[in-house]
């Protein structure tokens, strides 16, 4: 098999996010950087598939000359090769994104096999836009389902199931394909030493984009409202039992 993940490099989840003055990009001074949960899971899943039916595995991402960090760290996981599409601007809008990975998946594709599938996250962890895979795979031409739980493969037919409000959908779809992987499909491993070793002598690719902007534009990022919450201690040792019986039966949980 031959896969293609796409991967971006967002601020680790759960830091405190500020905003520039201008309202235009998030303040990364103070942050770390991590690969977007959904395609961290995306990376995975690929790594599983190639392991059982053999093949290698892509990974590729669209940003600055820092984001060779987030591929490596999918090399040091099982990813056998990276190519990186450096922009030196901001993130760019959904629709230029998806022109560039589009355009560099068909120049990777012409200098050797197709890919079998097309690996996304279900939304990135930042902007959360939910676009650039389904509008990726129009461009490709290739089917997407997204929001997958799961993802394996019969002979040339990707089978991927997804959660519904009726339970599971299964969706079969002929190769070649996308697939929008969301978090919880699988559990990412850590990288090994030795993982993290060899990725460090892979050549990280790059290649241009010359895609032009879309009609998508960002006006200004607002941080939400925080929220405040606060905690009642209900005593400590033995003495808070009685306490937590009661809260217990307060809640419903004892009837």
């Amino acid at each position: 098999m031959n896969i293609c993940v796409c991967v971006k490099r967002v601020p680790a989840p759960g830091a405190r996010i500020n905003i520039t003055d201008d309202g235009q990009a998030v303040d990364t001074a103070f942050l770390g950087f991590t690969v977007s949960p959904h395609e961290e899971c995306a990376v995975e899943q690929a790594v599983q598939l190639v392991e059982k039916h053999g093949g290698e595995v892509t990974v590729l991402t669209l940003g600055p000359a820092e984001a060779e960090e987030q591929l490596r760290t999918a090399l040091s996981v099982g990813a056998t090769k990276a190519v990186l599409v450096p922009i030196t601007e901001g993130d760019w809008d959904p629709q230029r994104t998806a022109d560039a990975i589009a355009s560099v998946i068909g120049e990777i594709e012409s200098a050797s096999q197709p890919f079998d599938l097309v690996l996304f996250g279900n939304e990135s962890a930042d902007s959360c836009g939910y676009q650039v895979g389904i509008r990726a795979a129009l461009k490709l031409g290739r089917p997407i389902v997204n929001g997958a739980k799961g993802l394996d493969v019969e002979g040339t037919t990707a089978i991927v199931r997804r959660e519904s409000d009726a339970g599971q959908d299964i969706y079969k779809l002929p190769m070649p394909a996308a697939v929008g992987v969301k978090e919880g499909i699988n559990l990412p491993r850590y990288p090994t030493m030795k993982g993290r070793l060899a990725s460090k002598k892979v050549e990280v690719q790059r290649k241009e984009s010359s895609a032009n902007a879309g009609g998508l534009k960002m006006v200004t990022l607002q941080r939400p409202p925080e929220r405040v919450s606060n905690t009642q201690i209900l005593g400590t040792g033995p003495e808070a039992a009685a306490a937590v019986v009661d809260l217990l039966e307060e809640l419903g949980v004892f009837k």
